[in-house]
């Protein structure tokens, strides 16, 4: 039993460091790719102006920031009431659509459960189309509208989130019941497939970590030719909703993915046994100490990847810190509430990878007005 748990610690250190080194770029990627996707429809958006690519940028790091998939999904419905007056999320299971949260209602939470109208309407193209579509209010569900009131602009937008070839919610939107609200039918279509996109990666990169195989032998081991992934969880397979007559609806198959791991790259990533800094801890303990590592390397790689001109400028001029100020400080306050009470707070594992990661191992980088 000792020897399968050392193998498996093995198998998760290679993983992670493999996918750990990979996931910036993917994520610049996927930024990229849907920034030039729907370039066309930011600059005749109409809005208000908020949805500037700084502020886009800030809001897809917010959604990026969830470390768990309802983390995300709240990232988004909170980044969308920046370009509308509210918002919701509807799940979907077995051909009926189920409301999960709500923002910027008079009361968020009679959306929990509102049974959406999906045979009619606006929700039906969207269903047929798989594409987000604007429309009328008299096209809305009915009984939605009588329950939480007309838009004062007319106009609902709903939108898809995809899960591969499935659609696993409807988002939607409007400018709010009151006068001059705003609604950016183009930044909230950038929210919501970057958060697509963002589950299937953050799923993904879960599932790699539990199905890698590696075989050991002494203090060396091999890869496997290849790593794949054929399947990736359902963020909301949870969700039962209370107003369905019958049992909790079966959760729908979801379409398989596949990501591969380079051997090459593996054996290359994967340290030795002996270097691992938590084998002395308890199972727990460690798990505790490793996600907090990660959380710190991920919240550094966002502010390298959103400030890269910075970035550059404050390593050259050695005032990192004073360029970088309120963004580091806002992340240092997310690390600490998320693992300043836990076993992890021993251990600065964001001050840490705040000189290895941003400064490069050179505190100096950093400034003179920078403490830790």
């Amino acid at each position: 039993m000792a020897e399968r748990t050392g193998i498996e610690q093995i198998v998760e250190r290679a993983v992670t460091n493999v996918l750990d080194s990979q996931l910036p770029q993917l994520r610049e990627a996927l930024v990229q790719r849907v920034l030039q996707e729907i370039q066309p429809q930011l600059g005749t958006s109409g809005s208000s102006g908020e949805s500037g690519a700084p502020d886009l940028l800030t809001a897809i790091s917010a959604i990026h920031a969830g470390s768990t998939q309802k983390e995300v999904l709240r990232a988004l419905l909170d980044c969308m009431v920046r370009y509308s007056g509210r918002a919701a999320l509807f799940v979907m299971k077995s051909g009926a659509a189920t409301g999960w949260q709500g923002r910027g209602f008079v009361d968020d939470a009679e959306v929990k459960d509102f049974p959406l109208d999906v045979s009619s309407g606006v929700t039906i193209r969207v269903l047929e189309s798989r594409t987000a579509v604007s429309a009328g209010a008299s096209e809305m569900d009915a009984k939605f509208v009588s329950q939480f009131g007309a838009p004062a602009k007319d106009r609902v937008l709903l939108l898809p989130l995809h899960l591969k070839d499935k659609v696993a919610a409807l988002v939607y939107a409007d400018a709010g019941t009151e006068a001059g609200g705003k609604m950016d039918a183009a930044a909230l279509e950038l929210l919501v497939a970057v958060t697509s996109a963002w589950l299937e990666v953050a799923s993904l990169r879960k599932q790699a970590l539990k199905e890698g195989t590696v075989e050991a032998s002494g203090e060396r081991f091999e890869a496997p030719p290849v790593q794949t992934v054929t399947s990736f969880s359902d963020p909301f397979a949870g969700h039962a909703p209370i107003h369905a007559g019958a049992p909790a609806a079966v959760q729908e198959p979801v379409a398989a993915a596949e990501v591969v791991v380079a051997p090459a790259a593996m054996a290359a990533a994967a340290p030795a046994p002996a270097t691992d800094a938590f084998a002395q801890m308890s199972v727990e303990d460690a798990d505790v100490h490793r996600k907090a590592q990660r959380f710190a390397r991920l919240l550094m790689d966002e502010i390298k990847l959103y400030n890269q001109a910075k970035v550059a400028e404050g390593r050259k001029k050695k005032d990192l810190y004073d360029r970088l100020k309120e963004d580091i400080d806002k992340s240092r306050a997310t690390y600490q509430k998320r693992y300043g009470n836990t076993v992890a707070a021993s251990a600065d594992y964001f001050g840490n990878e705040l000189i290895r990661s941003l400064a490069e191992d050179d505190i100096s980088l950093l400034g003179e007005n920078f403490r830790r």
